[in-house]
């Protein structure tokens, strides 16, 4: 009989998993023990074996894609065997709760839904033409890229001012600086939408802008979409009969030096062309309605202006004197790649944000001299059976200070703090995903060869995805060590639930005062960072007066 497989929970804080790879394929035999595919949890990636005998007769999430845990990712059975009565009880098992759920919302809808009647009622509001209304609507303008809603920060005029086409009607304030907007319509101001330290949104309406006396109710009551097209229309529909006659003769007689004040320009735009010396006839607007922005300038190549620069020089020569220079326009093309969070990454982010936000920390840096622990080092080497690290002797000495300071290797509980008699030293490796953390065990008990050993092992797991949910749990105290990167100095997050996490640096040469007088010497910083609902100050300080004792002397490590 076909039996289904579900996506299953490989850590203790999973919740969904990626399958990474299938090593089976439909049709294919499989037997118990033999991988089926690679999970990726928010740990690590798994190897995941069958538990029973079969065919592979139907996959259900695909390579890359996550499902949560328990659900079915595959069915195995004899060949040819009917399996989707299997899924659709799968299915079925799962529908009663998603009907509570939608049961819970009913009555909810079921109100919503019995004002419908009376909204069907109303009659239907007659149909104005706005296009004889003699007003326009001012909208909420687009002033930058990234702008959802301005806030109007002053109002320049009142309802019944009487407002210029390049009047500055208000400042607004966007998600990048304060602007000015201006309407670009000469009339009556006869409608305010939005008070002074009020938001509206990008298009909302802000102002009506008209002949006096207008009723401006219809312009308020129309649809939003389409709205702005049909309400410049008018004012479209007059300019360019009363402007156009003076527009061509100016441009025939006057050419680049003719009044620039009525042309639409973005007030950036506008001031950008005065300091260059640019007349905004010459600019092709690319913004709704031919409105000039900033892009238009800062893209503008005078070449009319280029082509009679012979004929100005000729005529008067100080006027080429104090032509504006013209900088070269550079542009480039914006690009980026994407990629999707990873499980891992996804927990580190879920774990650190709520261990920095949550956990008030305070951190307490120390300078370690490090001699004596670089010579017993040498001396170790010529006879251990592994390579011996300083990292080791980090992990063995903060073992040993963990004795003597047992509230550092503490957690917070909420209601209570748990103080551990234990001392698992968590050792943060760095992968290509992310960050992984196995755990040296009763670390204070082993030696440092033995230690040595272990995160050597850990380390090689962590890179080749091999390290199994019980190695990276039940840390007491974390390290996280960036020595061999050259770093001078850090802060690292603590890893809950441990109340502690000590950053250890790289070691620095450098001169240091001993005895009266300045020799070399090398140290080495390490920073504890604390959780100060379990640790005090003046405890993380005492803490580290132990660790340095324990370096600066190494063979207390070995009493």
């Amino acid at each position: 009989m076909a039996e289904v497989v579900k996506m299953p929970k490989m850590s203790d804080t999973m919740t969904e998993g990626v399958v990474a790879k299938w090593h089976k394929k439909v049709g294919d035999k499989v037997k118990s023990g033999d991988v089926l595919a690679e999970i990726e949890t928010d740990k690590a990636t798994m190897d995941f074996e069958s538990y029973q005998d079969g065919v592979l007769l139907y996959i259900g999430i695909q390579e890359g894609s996550a499902a949560p845990v328990d659900t079915v990712i595959a069915v195995l059975g004899k060949e040819g065997e009917d399996y989707k009565a299997l899924l659709d009880g799968e299915a079925s098992a799962a529908a009663p709760a998603k009907e509570e759920k939608a049961a819970d919302k009913k009555p909810a809808a079921t109100e919503d839904k019995k004002p419908a009647p009376a909204a069907e009622a109303k009659p239907a509001a007659a149909k104005v033409d706005l296009s004889s209304i003699p007003a326009t609507v001012i909208r909420m303008p687009l002033l930058s890229d990234t702008m959802t809603e301005g806030t109007i920060e002053k109002w320049n005029f009142k309802v019944g001012d009487k407002v210029k086409a390049d009047d500055s009607l208000a400042d607004v304030a966007t998600d990048k600086a304060t602007m000015e907007v201006v309407g670009y319509e000469a009339g009556t101001l006869l409608y305010i939408g939005v008070k002074e330290g009020e938001a509206a949104k990008v298009n909302d309406i802000i102002a009506i802008v008209g002949k006096e006396g207008t009723d401006v109710t219809p312009l308020l009551n129309a649809p939003a979409d389409g709205a702005p097209a049909a309400e410049a229309a008018p004012a479209q529909e007059e300019k360019p009969a009363a402007d156009a006659a003076p527009a061509a003769a100016a441009s025939s007689n006057e050419g680049s030096t003719a009044d620039d004040s009525r042309v639409k320009a973005s007030p950036l735009a506008r001031k950008i062309a005065k300091e260059k010396g640019i007349n905004l006839n010459d600019v092709k607007g690319s913004a709704d309605g031919g409105r000039i922005i900033k892009k238009d300038v800062e893209g503008f190549t005078p070449s009319a202006k280029a082509e009679s620069a012979p004929a100005a020089q000729g005529a008067s020569a100080p006027a080429a004197d104090k032509a504006p220079i013209t900088l070269p326009t550079f542009t480039g093309e914006e690009k980026f790649s994407e990629r999707p969070v990873t499980q891992m990454r996804k927990a580190i982010s879920r774990r650190l944000s709520e261990s920095l936000f949550t956990a008030p920390h305070f951190y307490v840096t120390m300078s370690i001299d490090m001699d004596q622990a670089i010579a017993a080092r040498a001396k170790m080497n010529d006879i251990a059976p592994v390579k011996i690290s300083f990292n080791d002797f980090v992990v063995k000495a903060v073992a040993v200070a963990l004795r003597q300071h047992p509230a550092i290797n503490s957690s917070f509980l909420g209601d209570k703090i748990r103080t551990n008699e234990h001392v698992h030293i968590g050792v943060a490796v760095a992968v290509d995903e992310g960050l992984l953390v196995p755990v040296v065990k009763f670390a204070d008990g082993k030696s440092l060869s033995h230690i040595s050993a272990e995160v050597k092992d850990f380390a090689g797991k962590a890179k080749s995805k091999k390290l199994q949910p019980a190695e990276m749990e039940g840390s007491t105290f974390t390290i996280s060590n960036l020595g061999m990167f050259g770093v001078d100095e850090f802060t690292a997050i603590i890893n809950t639930p441990n109340a502690c996490i000590l950053a250890v640096s790289g070691i620095q040469a450098v001169p240091v005062v001993k005895n009266g007088a300045v020799v070399p010497g090398n140290i080495m910083k390490v920073t504890l960072s604390a959780d100060h609902r379990v640790v005090d100050g003046a405890t993380g300080a005492a803490f580290l007066q132990t660790l340095k004792a324990l370096l600066e002397e190494p063979v207390r490590l070995l009493i």
